[in-house]
């Protein structure tokens, strides 16, 4: 496997750590992009590349991309991992917590898509991966949190858009979608997965480097890793 360079939104913690582990043991080179760059440093050292990349600040994702073209060249992975929940549906939290959610879960790896998208399209072996959620394959009930499927089930819809985008010239995008996942967004939040029955991040990075080691040939738009019993899913 010829190494990547990948870009990870939100990888000083949580899935995103996991996933920049995995990455650097197969032999990736790795920039994270986070609103504390310095806590990238505190996680890894010098082992990665760590900017400035916030959700909510449109400008800074045209940054972090140049960046990484100045500093190590143009990047052929994106990997948008960066999110936040908030409990919004039709009987509680506002506009201003949905439109957060909009911002960092959908906006942003727009923004961050298109400001990579001729990096990926160069390198001839683009690969562009959302971390999604079963959330943005369905509507699992009134417990759902209403606003966070609704920006999930976007990040779905952009994903195979970048799929269409670039795939002529070997950009692949794949949205994975995990149930509940062992960190610390669901840590108190009531009805969520029972903590023994959820994914470790080492399993949902685990799918990330499969993803990276397949070929152009090899198109996977969507993985799906439930950890809950359902008929759809």
């Amino acid at each position: 496997m010829e190494p990547r360079l990948v870009m990870v939104s939100g990888g000083a913690r949580g899935l995103g750590a996991a996933i920049v582990r995995r990455c650097l043991a197969d032999g990736h080179r790795v920039s994270v992009g986070a609103r504390r760059p310095e806590a990238v440093a505190e996680t890894f050292g010098s082992t990665v590349h760590a900017a400035f990349f916030d959700g909510t600040e449109p400008n800074s994702a045209d940054s972090w991309v140049a960046a990484v073209a100045r500093d190590l060249g143009p990047p052929d992975t994106l990997i948008n991992n960066a999110g936040i929940l908030r409990m919004v549906d039709f009987g509680q939290g506002g506009e201003a917590e949905l439109d957060e959610m909009w911002e960092v879960n959908v906006k942003a790896p727009f923004r961050l898509i298109r400001a990579a998208l001729p990096h990926l399209k160069a390198s001839g072996r683009g690969r562009v991966i959302n971390i999604a959620s079963t959330d943005g394959k369905r509507y699992r009930g009134a417990a759902a949190p209403l606003g966070y499927v609704l920006t999930k089930h976007a990040l779905v819809a952009l994903t195979h858009a970048v799929r269409h985008q670039g795939w002529d010239e070997g950009l692949r995008g794949t949205a994975i979608c995990p149930g509940a996942i062992d960190t610390e967004m669901i840590a108190d939040l009531p009805g969520a997965t029972p903590k023994d029955q959820r994914l470790p991040p080492d399993a949902v990075a685990e799918i990330v480097a499969l993803l990276l080691k397949l070929p152009n040939q090899a198109s996977v738009p969507e993985i799906v890793a439930n950890t809950r019993l359902e008929s759809a899913l």
